[in-house]
């Protein structure tokens, strides 16, 4: 159904088409016409996004917000409506789609090519976070209920694991055996944001650093992009989720478990660049940090195995265990942060007296 381009204006006639294949939930193209325009086209993932309208709302609030506070000084993807002038086309079949206009001169990176790469993503996601300081994330609807909510991950996990529905069980013994271990470690900020101790805010949620568009020629960061899961959240899940991608020295489905470890230089690149563009955080968050990168690399690895064991709903995937690998290399990620916490914690009092 990439026919939806025809429901947006566009500079010229859709000729060409390209997927890209980058994220787990959506589906994305670009597409480029007979006068050599280019736009991104998205089909949204409504069995993860059942609410577009709120997805597209929050979008819209931020925009405007950033638009009206950074006075152009942030870039920001905007969506180009429909001729018919919503915000998205829905096909009837089950399909939204979006659009907006490709940014050129832009790269997008897997994973960082070079420490400056990293920090650059780092100053764009804290900038980002410092940027909406005042923003009210009261106002934001949640586009996935409890997304980063660690005590209802582990209750998928168990209702996961009572159903058993793909016959998986018998595969994850170890697994769950370790998340199990460490469930109140893991759940550890989500008692501290009940209880008051951390500021809410409008956080990304999902700051890999293949939502940062850099430009291709100086590598400086442009802007953030993908504000699907932008919700109220905590400071240390951003961080968190961006150095569990980023700052690991191995691919996210690596199966040579051997060569998953956290990077610590790229672990201090990061940090040093988010603190220097997020100087509101508040002192308790800044020593949560770390416990934040745990916290999300645990986090994702349950959710890569409870989807696995439910049968690959969730996540796309390229073969069939390939969710199971997923999983696997994130917990042995996340046992390397935990030999190295103490490093951590000390790398995060460092950059923070800088």
């Amino acid at each position: 159904m990439k026919e939806a381009i025809y429901h947006f204006p566009t500079d010229g006639n859709p000729l060409h088409c390209e997927q890209i294949k980058s994220g787990h939930i959506n589906e994305t193209y670009c597409i480029t016409t007979d006068t050599g325009s280019r736009y991104i086209l998205q089909w949204i993932n409504q069995y993860v996004f059942p609410n577009v309208n709120a997805l597209m709302n929050n979008m819209s609030a931020i925009s405007a917000f950033l638009a009206k506070r950074e006075k152009g000084k942030t870039a920001m993807i905007r969506y180009i409506d429909t001729l018919e002038g919503k915000s998205f086309f829905d096909d009837g079949h089950g399909g939204a789609w979006r659009a907006y206009r490709f940014v050129d001169h832009s790269i997008c990176l897997q994973r960082p090519e070079t420490p400056d790469d990293f920090y650059e993503c780092a100053r764009a996601f804290g900038h980002f976070q410092y940027a909406l300081n005042d923003f009210p994330a009261e106002e934001l609807e949640e586009t996935i209920v409890n997304f980063h909510n660690t005590v209802d991950r582990y209750r998928q996990l168990r209702e996961a694991m009572e159903a058993d529905s793909a016959g998986r069980l018998f595969e994850v013994g170890p697994e769950i055996a370790y998340l199990l271990s460490r469930e109140e470690k893991a759940c550890r900020l989500h008692r501290m944001r009940e209880a008051g101790e951390l500021p809410v805010r409008a956080t990304h949620n999902d700051t890999k650093i293949n939502n940062v568009l850099l430009d291709e020629n100086t590598r400086k960061a442009i802007c953030v992009i993908d504000l699907d899961t932008v919700m109220p959240g905590l400071s240390a899940f951003d961080f968190g989720d961006a150095i569990r991608f980023g700052a690991s020295t191995a691919a996210e489905d690596e199966t040579d478990l051997k060569k998953v470890a956290l990077d610590e230089e790229l672990f201090r690149v990061f940090t040093r660049g988010f603190l220097r563009a997020c100087p509101s955080l508040t002192e308790k968050e800044r020593e949560v940090m770390p416990l934040g990168a745990f916290t999300m690399t645990l986090e994702c690895g349950m959710r890569f195995l409870t989807d696995y064991l439910n049968g690959d709903k969730y996540f796309s995937i390229d073969y069939p265990t390939q969710n199971l690998d997923r999983a696997r290399a994130q917990l042995a990620l996340a046992r390397d942060m935990e030999k190295k916490e103490r490093l951590m914690e000390l790398i995060v009092w460092e950059e923070s007296k800088e």
